[in-house]
């Protein structure tokens, strides 16, 4: 028994020396020293949790201070907040107060003396020499055609002047001006009635519908003759139906804003007749006292326009008779002018004519020839490129402008 206890006590003391051999022989990776563990446990106490109400407090690095060891700056009042000032509304555009139309009629003499030296003084020339011989009053046919008096009026009237210079005998300057002013005021009709008709028989505002190719200066005097209905103490609804023409809603628009009438629009483009009738609706609402209608003016597509003129008319009559057709003729266009007026009266029933750019020029015979023409009265002449240089055409004016006093 003691002999295998022995033998046991051997093995046991061989294997353990057997490994010792084996881990020291194994190579070990050096490490740093490790810190010693500190004595004292460091303990994290867990975050209280807050109140309701509380708030969420920030760790501060430092310790908390009393109020008595801070140093605050002086209390300050809040400061007011800052009012933030909003982008003005652009400024509605101010209203203007045309000139009374009876002063425009001094312009007129003004701005037609101009063309005295081609028409009405060189008749005054002609009529003042000693010997009034054919070849002379072929000079005197050839100054009237050349104003676009026109072949039958100019017959006309120097038939008529031939007949009362040989009466007279002895002819003064004064009594040749006075012959030639009696003369042709009678050859320009002073009996006809060129009132623009702006009330209606019908319980509706008085409607005008202005026609006319484009070039003339038809939306132009579309807004003027809005000014002249303004000065007279009128409102005024304006219809923008000239849709084929670039701008051209805009232009009577801006017309319309300097003197406070309303335009009615649609898209360029759209229909014309459509634009009228909501002009004239819109007047009947608005208990206006004119309805102006401005159309469009393509006489290259001559068919296309004259019905689009037509339908215009018939839509526009649904509600109420039109009062006034005017048509709008530039007057430095001479015998182009009359083939234009041709145009428009197969059409629509012209009421009246306005001619325009009468200012400066020698063609003041196509006054007599429009009218000799259409059997309509020039009602209106524009007179310059001002707001306020459209005018109710007179006869006398007329002519004393021409021949001077």
């Amino acid at each position: 028994m003691e002999l295998i206890l022995a033998v046991v006590i051997a093995l046991v003391v061989a294997v353990a020396v057997t490994s010792g051999l084996v881990i020291s022989g194994r190579k070990k990776k050096q490490l740093p020293p490790a810190e010693p563990p500190s004595t004292t446990p460091t303990i994290t106490a867990p975050p209280a949790e807050p109140h309701v109400g509380d708030e969420a407090e920030t760790p501060r690095e430092e310790p908390r201070r009393t109020v008595e060891e801070v140093d605050l700056p002086p209390t300050e009042a809040p400061e007011a907040p800052v009012a933030v000032e909003e982008p003005e509304a652009p400024a509605a555009p101010e209203i203007e107060v045309p000139e009374p139309t009876a002063g425009r009629l001094v312009r007129l003499r003004a701005r037609l003396a101009r063309s005295q030296n081609s028409l009405g003084k060189g008749l005054l020339t002609l009529l003042s020499r000693e010997h009034l011989d054919e070849d002379t009053w072929e000079e005197i046919e050839e100054t009237l055609l050349t104003a676009d008096v026109g072949v039958a009026p100019t017959q006309e009237l120097v038939d008529r002047l031939r007949e009362r210079v040989k009466v007279l005998g002895t002819r003064s300057p004064d009594e040749l001006r006075g012959l030639l002013r009696e003369e042709l005021v009678a050859l320009l009709g002073p009996d006809l009635d060129r009132t623009v008709k702006t009330e209606s028989p019908a319980d509706v505002p008085g409607i005008v519908m202005v026609v006319g190719v484009n070039g003339t200066g038809k939306t132009t005097t579309t807004g003027k003759l809005a000014r002249v209905l303004v000065a007279d103490g009128k409102s005024v609804v304006l219809g923008a139906a000239d849709t084929f023409r670039a701008a051209a809603a805009d232009q009577l628009q801006t017309w319309g804003e300097r003197v406070g009438a309303r335009t009615v629009r649609g898209p360029e483009g759209g229909d014309p007749a459509s634009i009228a009738f909501d002009a004239v609706k819109e007047g009947i609402a608005e208990g206006a006292d004119v309805v102006l209608i401005d159309t469009a003016g393509r006489l290259h597509t001559k068919t296309g326009l004259m019905d689009e003129l037509g339908k215009v008319k018939r839509v526009v009559e649904k509600h109420g008779p039109l009062d006034e057709i005017l048509l709008v003729l530039d007057a430095t266009t001479g015998q182009n002018g009359l083939i234009q007026a041709r145009v428009f009266a197969e059409v629509v029933d012209i009421t009246g004519i306005v001619l325009t750019k009468l200012d400066g020029t020698a063609k003041g015979g196509i006054v007599v020839a429009v009218q000799r023409e259409l059997g309509v009265p020039v009602k209106l002449v524009g007179l310059g490129e001002g707001p306020d240089d459209l005018a109710p055409f007179e006869p006398g004016a007329f002519v004393d402008a021409l021949i001077g006093d």
